[in-house]
């Protein structure tokens, strides 16, 4: 039995959630997202304690695809709901001399200490906010703002001996020692 997929999700008030067969959509304040689950998934409502709940439910538990599926069913149909309520956030700092970063509409202008600049066009469904050297990326879809911020982190990865490079606000970059120098 899985722990997380039998959990049921909690629907909020404000949060519409429409089934149709194997395609779940969910609409709220801050969006709306779609899904389509497994075929061996099948998801249904229910009113529950405290308000309408969602359940996922596997067809034959003695497989390990449908076993493994299932929490994982339940987890994208909860961050769904989450990410149409409160929304997610990632949030990157540029560390090194020179290192610049601007928001242009819809496109991040990066000065990461090559010879040229970098536009990184966002996709659409996520919004940036800039403030001096620390990037927030944030959205509805908590698949695509965590793939937006790793795809920025690669532009230029921290190094291990100054620093230098685009990190998570909350990533520890292990330090190395440099040159010994040398006995006189």
């Amino acid at each position: 039995m899985s722990r997380i997929g039998k959990q049921v999700i909690v629907i909020p008030s404000g949060v519409e959630v429409t089934l149709n067969g194997k395609h779940v959509a969910v609409k709220g304040p801050k969006g709306a997202l779609e899904l389509t689950v497994h075929k061996n998934a099948s998801v249904s409502a229910a009113d529950g304690e405290s308000g309408k709940e969602i359940t996922v439910v596997m067809d034959d538990l003695d497989s390990k695809l449908n076993r493994s599926l299932w929490g994982t069913t339940r987890s994208n149909i909860a961050n769904m709901v989450q990410g149409v309520t409160d929304g997610f956030s990632k949030q990157l700092e540029v560390n090194g001399v020179g290192y610049k970063v601007a928001l242009r509409g819809n496109i991040l202008n990066l000065h990461l200490g090559y010879s040229h600049e970098i536009d990184f066009d966002l996709p659409e469904g996520i919004k940036a906010d800039v403030e001096k050297n620390v990037i927030t990326i944030s959205g509805t879809d908590k698949q695509l703002v965590g793939h937006t911020a790793a795809e920025i982190r690669k532009l230029r990865k921290p190094e291990p001996y100054k620093g230098k490079g685009i990190k998570y606000m909350d990533e520890v970059i292990r330090r190395k020692a440099g040159k010994a120098a040398k006995a006189a």
